[in-house]
């Protein structure tokens, strides 16, 4: 990690977790929360400093994205799925 450290990485990683976890609707809270734990899991042995520099502007651009649904979601209510109300 030439540019970048780990600690950078982590620390992104819990931004798009703690964001995501935000969705109100269950389904693209539980998709955008497997999507980030795949996509860094996909990647995690990436060595080359390029291809990692590429990985983390996409993965910045996507808890921009993120943050803007989340916001867009609170302005809408959503009804409880049935998963939901058993959990609680």
């Amino acid at each position: 990690m030439a540019s970048t450290s780990k600690t950078q990485v982590i620390s992104l990683y819990r931004m798009l977790m703690k964001e995501s976890k935000k969705f109100p609707s269950y389904n693209y809270r539980t998709y955008a929360l497997r999507r980030v734990k795949d996509g860094f899991r996909e990647n995690v042995h990436v060595d080359n400093p390029k291809t990692l520099d590429f990985l983390l502007n996409q993965a910045r651009e996507s808890l921009a994205i993120i943050k803007r649904q989340v916001s867009i979601g609170q302005l809408y209510t959503a009804q409880m799925t049935i998963v939901e109300r058993v959990g609680a």
